[in-house]
């Protein structure tokens, strides 16, 4: 049998590898006509401008420089061509002969089902865990009275009932600095510890002088009032802010119940200590952070790269710049934001926890700092077993980085060996969002990062050994091909047990209709999963107001009103921010775990999570709030169950090592789980 099958696949790999070339290219043209057919494109779309890019630099002088946007080929046969010599809208050599080789077996080997569908014979709850290190709380159970069986992705934005009124002010100015088109992030974190998701958002500062006074540039601090509203508590809290904000991370870094945040900006970062009682202390200076330190920072994030049960801090930069030295960008007569070719990369950087309130810059001795990028997302995992934390991050237009942790306080940086550095037609993206899950739940966190028009938003499959970039066999590709995405997270938001995307897009541009006769407010976009790494874009079904298009940014997930269903909130440049109720109506069953760390860090982040139903089908996560971009999503690990109203089994494997299994797990309840000593 075996050399039948073996066979079977030298022949087809031949015949495969004659015809596939070809097949690509033509197929290529057919499906971009189709395509643009289909959405209507026009050829101004496909064509530089005609004055062409340009940049002014001073009084009377001009040097080229290339353009955030647009970067197609000039004229419309050569883009039909390129693209078809660069996209292959069929599987992959080897996905082919893969399948081939299955299906040949398929009518040799007895057959054998694998469903998320209940075991008839399981279906009634055998019991809850009584183990004594579990406490249970009260969850909010969906609303409504009769619900379907299985029902679409569905968000309500509650923004305008919800009490909040901060709007992300950029301070655009006539010249189009760099940092307008960049900010703002967003937390979602529980700062006083009463259960319930409060929100955390970055703004601006005036430019040039980065001066924050003004209210409107406040960062804002909204208290969670469990009714689905929130109370703005920034002053109270002390938390206003300096200088022009970016990014957040909310963590517990000094393990004392009280989760902190720290800022990035662009002219420096802040660390927030949460005091708990309501208010919080600037301990940057104390905490041994100087203004030497710093250089932009889009990105931050808490994980604990040595296991000690303390978190560090890893910062991810972007480019050396000031509005004293930024060129002036135009396309014939629009000023437009600038080409990050423009300015000279960053090293990004990783500070370890003492433990005493205090840090210590380790970049170089990491070698962290020893690569330059652009930095703009970071997300943590631990991608190849070993029981240290990595690190991924999206650079802008310039290969992404994935930090290897060595486990002797050194990273390695291995992108290109692991294959996530350029996209599936070997070039690099303009890297935003990512996040760094398992998303086909085969035990390995697979990565996800969204870009800008024409780069598609790859999806890189952890095969064990590198990893496979699956965006256009999995059906991303050609639903973001035509998208500029910022935020990004992964989540399974039906709770069917298989994780979906969410993206917030917008274009980079804020005069991209005059510039490139584009929209510059672009709705968001949900792609859901429906198994064996395929998405399908669900967006048109997901609520009347879904929509609508906006100046988009950072987009945090979590559950903010403890019903079980993952939440969004999404940054919006001169509006209201979108909070994103999720509505989906069906009966599937979920879990939601808070880790609480004993001798781990006191949040549990790093650790990893497995969930056994009762048909030996497992769920897979782990503790992190480092997702998409500049953004800080809810510290519990949520698990949708599907029809399953108990999990058979729950896993932990803590960063202290300690492999913690409870068993029989009623469904439907945020779980906290207190680290075993034992």
């Amino acid at each position: 049998m075996q050399t039948g099958v073996n066979f079977v696949a030298k022949t087809l790999g031949n015949w495969v590898s004659a015809l596939w070339r070809p097949l690509c290219f033509f197929g290529g043209i057919a499906i971009r006509n189709a395509c643009m057919l289909r959405n209507q494109v026009t050829t101004s779309e496909w064509l530089y401008s005609p004055s062409g890019p340009r940049v002014l630099i001073g009084s009377g002088t001009q040097r080229e420089f290339p353009l955030l946007e647009p970067r197609r080929p000039i004229g419309i046969v050569s883009t039909f061509t390129l693209a078809a010599a660069d996209f292959c809208p069929f599987p992959s050599r080897r996905r082919f002969i893969h399948s081939a080789i299955a299906l040949s077996t398929s009518f040799l080997l007895p057959k054998r089902e694998y469903s998320l569908a209940p075991n008839p014979s399981s279906l009634a709850l055998r019991g809850t865990s009584s183990n004594p290190v579990i406490q249970q709380v009260p969850a909010r159970p969906p609303s409504g009275n009769s619900v379907p069986v299985s029902g679409p992705i569905k968000f309500e934005n509650v923004t305008r009932q919800s009490g909040v009124t901060f709007v992300l002010d950029n301070s655009v100015t006539p010249r189009r600095l760099q940092p307008e088109t960049a900010i703002a992030g967003v937390a979602i974190f529980d700062y006083n510890n009463d259960g319930f998701m409060d929100l955390f958002f970055v703004n601006g500062a005036h430019l040039t002088d980065m001066d924050k006074h003004d209210p409107r540039y406040w960062n804002r601090l909204y208290r969670n009032n469990g009714d689905g509203t929130f109370t703005d508590v920034t002053e109270k809290a002390g938390i206003q802010g300096k200088g022009f904000g970016m990014g957040v991370a909310a963590a517990d870094y000094d393990n004392d119940g009280w989760v902190d945040l720290f800022v990035a900006g662009v002219n420096g970062s802040q660390l927030y200590h949460n005091n708990g009682d309501g208010t919080f202390t600037d301990v940057t200076a104390k905490a041994g952070f100087v203004e030497a330190h710093w250089k932009w920072a889009t990105s931050a994030g808490w994980f604990d790269y040595d296991n000690d049960g303390l978190l560090d801090l890893f910062i991810t930069n972007y480019v050396d710049w000031s509005a004293a030295t930024e060129p002036l960008c135009t396309v014939g007569n629009a000023v437009t934001y600038c080409s990050p070719d423009v300015f000279t990369g960053e090293p990004n950087m990783l500070f370890r926890n003492n433990g005493d309130g205090t840090f210590t810059n380790i970049s170089e001795k990491s070698g962290i700092g020893k690569h330059i990028g652009k930095g703009m997302g970071v997300a943590f995992a631990d991608f190849n077993g070993d029981g240290y934390t990595d690190i991924f991050v999206s650079n802008d237009t310039f290969r992404n980085f994935l930090f290897r942790n060595n486990g002797n306080g050194t990273f390695d940086e291995v992108g290109v060996e692991m294959g996530v550095a350029y996209n599936q037609f070997g070039k690099s993206i303009a890297g935003m969002g990512a996040d760094f899950r398992d998303v086909d739940n085969d035990g390995r966190p697979d990565i996800f990062v969204v870009g800008m028009a024409g780069d598609t938003f790859p999806l890189f499959r952890n095969t064990g050994k590198d990893f496979e970039d699956i965006t256009g066999e999995s059906g991303i590709a050609s639903a973001t091909a035509r998208l500029t995405g910022w935020g990004a997270g992964i989540a399974d938001l039906d709770n069917d047990g298989l994780k979906d995307l969410f993206v917030a897009c917008a274009a980079i541009l804020d005069n991209s209709e005059e510039v490139i006769h584009l929209p510059s407010k672009l709705p968001n976009i949900v792609l859901r999963n429906t198994g064996r790494n395929r998405f399908v874009d669900v967006s048109a079904q997901a609520g009347p107001s879904f929509g609508v298009p906006g100046a988009h940014r950072g987009a945090a997930m979590g559950d903010l009103n403890n019903d079980g269903r993952m939440d969004v909130v999404v940054t919006n440049q001169h509006a209201l921010p979108e909070i994103w109720i999720n509505r989906t109506a069906n009966f599937n069953h979920w879990l939601l775990v808070k880790l609480v760390g004993t001798r781990s860090n006191r949040d549990g982040l790093g650790s990893r999570l497995k969930v056994t139903l009762a048909d030996n089908n497992a769920l897979y996560n782990h503790a992190t709030t480092s997702t998409g971009y500049g953004a800080s999503s809810d510290p519990r690990v949520h698990f949708g169950l599907a029809s399953f109203d108990h999990a058979d089994k729950l896993e932990i494997w803590w960063p202290s090592g300690i492999h913690q299994a409870l068993t029989n797990v009623k469904g439907d309840q945020i779980l906290v789980v207190h680290e075993s000593v034992n």
